[in-house]
């Protein structure tokens, strides 16, 4: 920031300030010229200013204190004042900046496809809140369409698979939009993201695919080596892009050819940060292809302009080679923001808390599980086995645990953002399972949040939710397999209680099963698969794992395996 005083201590024009501040970035200084042609044309907030020339938030709230006396300013935001304005003018060159200007390429398109953006800024309204905890900043429909006109007028896409790792942009939406024979997929850990994508893909004919997926963890089966294009908008840390980014090359089918898209930036006044996240993605073996400064527009992300670059990635032979290696070790902090930022996270248990938990999971004051799970157990009592939640959630309890009896197990989800509960629900097949989650939790906020996750667990487990329990920040869902009864000979027990394997298959099996208890008789395979396939609304569930869809996915699906059931009879 230039200090506005003239040789003699007094107030200079702000005219000489600004002249003074512009001269100061060199060769760099054509994007405060382009600031100030814009305060000349029309009224700026601090927000749109931003937004519109792709400055931090400290330059252009510099750049405004320098011009200050020259300004207009209102409720409504500044304009360099009309007599003020062409010397402003002349003194920056703007008929230079003006001519010299590049045309956008995607300018005439997205001329023509108003109607789309209007559609896409209506989805981004309407959709679920930007969670600040996984860097969530919306990006403008304008972008939006922008990326999916690149993307048609780059890639020969008909007949392709665009991945998208991670979608709240909504990218999906406005490419399948614009490319209807374009096959689509998105991966995404926020549940209520997926609803809303496959809501409005239904109502609009899209063929969008939407699986549940924690990239901390792993992508579904089904998504991996399925693309030939991964669209992603990672964390903008050095963690976060390399992990989407690994993620996406899993999802490439097409090792020769196939691309990987990727929205990053970084502040100018940070570039030691830019060169980080860059060497992340060159430890993948990735080779840029092209970089386009300042492609995406956002609704916030001020501190790097509110933009960001797009990136176009091609994996090398190598890159395959050293995936599993770069992938093996993976941070669960790897936000800028929030509990699971690289500076935040839960840290150990204390080890009352960890005490408590284990008593619950075995019922007795000094029993001892056969499993703890997840990070921050203060110590592991003798002959207990221990899992990471990757393996949890991957495959299940490891077998030499899994084949005690009983089954006691103690998990530790302390920095569960929301979906991690569900997903050990599903993985753990136990006779006790105590599970350790802030307090705060989605699932237990309120009683309807509670009474959804009891409902959709009972065929497997009877839960007992424990608020406050053993500190004031935490709560323990206790949950006891249900073993007899009714609900234990129901198609939906044994889709809960194999969540790893082929749906289509646990369903089918399960059929034979029910219809043989209930009824007596027998009933072939064919006759179930036949079954099973006429009342799946959605054919692709059938390929995947119960523990890769989403929770309303889920929901859906149980429902129509117990009226798969109810039709035998």
């Amino acid at each position: 920031m230039v200090e506005n005083r003239g040789a003699d201590g007094s107030s200079p024009d702000s005219l000489d300030a600004v002249t003074e501040m512009v001269a100061e970035f060199g060769v760099g200084k054509r994007q405060l010229r382009e600031a100030l042609a814009i305060l000349t044309e029309r009224r700026q907030t601090v927000e749109s200013l931003v937004r519109a020339s792709a400055l931090p938030r400290r330059t252009v709230e510099s750049l405004l204190r320098a011009a200050d006396r020259d300004l207009d300013s209102n409720a409504d935001g500044a304009l360099i004042r009309a007599d003020r304005a062409a010397a402003y003018r002349d003194r920056f060159a703007i008929g230079q900046l003006r001519r010299s200007q590049v045309t956008d390429p995607l300018e005439t398109q997205l001329a023509a496809h108003r109607a789309l953006i209007a559609q896409i800024d209506a989805d981004i309204t309407a959709a679920p809140a930007a969670r600040d905890a996984m860097d969530h900043v919306a990006a403008t429909a304008e972008t939006v369409v922008r990326r999916a006109l690149w993307l048609n007028a780059t890639f020969d896409l008909a007949g392709s698979r665009l991945l998208c790792i991670g979608d709240h942009d909504l990218s999906s939406l406005a490419v399948s939009a614009l490319i209807p024979e374009l096959a689509m997929t998105v991966l995404d850990v926020d549940e209520q993201l997926l609803e809303f994508i496959e809501d409005r893909a239904a109502r609009r004919g899209y063929g969008i695919q939407c699986w549940y997926a924690d990239f901390r963890f792993g992508i579904p089966g089904i998504a991996a080596e399925s693309a030939d294009v991964v669209l992603t908008d990672p964390p903008y840390t050095p963690e976060g892009v390399q992990l989407f980014l690994g993620r996406g090359v899993q999802g490439l089918r097409d090792r020769t050819h196939g691309r990987l898209v990727m929205a990053y930036g970084f502040s100018p006044l940070h570039p030691a940060l830019g060169l980080k996240v860059q060497r992340a993605v060159q430890d993948l073996d990735l080779v840029a292809e092209a970089i386009l400064p300042a492609f995406n527009r956002y609704h916030g992300a001020q501190a790097v302009g509110s933009a960001s670059d797009l990136y176009l990635l091609r994996p090398t032979a190598r890159t395959f080679q050293i995936l599993g290696k770069k992938l093996a070790s993976v941070a669960v902090n790897i936000y800028t923001r929030g509990g699971q930022s690289l500076e935040g996270g839960p840290g150990p248990l204390d080890p009352a808390v960890a005490a408590a938990v284990i008593r619950i999971a075995t019922g007795a004051e000094d029993g001892k599980p056969s499993l703890v799970a997840g990070t921050g157990w203060p110590t592991v009592p003798e002959g207990t086995a221990t899992s990471g939640l990757a393996s949890l959630f991957g495959s299940g309890v490891p077998v030499p645990a899994g084949r005690e009896r009983p089954l006691r197990i103690a998990v530790n989800l302390a920095g569960d953002p929301g979906p991690w509960l569900l997903r050990v629900l599903l993985a753990v097949n136990a006779d006790r399972l105590a599970v350790l989650v802030p307090n705060n939790h989605p699932d237990l906020a309120s009683q309807e949040p509670q009474r959804a996750l009891t409902l959709l667990a009972a065929p497997k487990y009877s839960l007992r939710l424990r608020r406050s329990t053993p500190a004031p920040q935490y709560a323990v869902v206790e949950a006891t397999a249900v073993t007899s009864g009714p609900a234990a000979r129901t198609v939906a027990h044994d889709l809960l209680c194999r969540a790893h394997g082929k749906v289509g298959n646990v369903w089918r099996e399960a059929l034979i099963r029910h219809h043989a208890e209930r009824l007596g008789g027998p009933l072939t395979r064919n006759e179930a698969r036949s079954l099973v396939a006429g009342t799946a609304t959605e054919p692709a569930w059938l390929d995947a794992r119960l523990i890769d869809l989403p929770r309303h996915a889920i929901r859906t699906l149980l429902s129509e395996a117990e009226a798969s059931a109810e039709a035998l009879a």
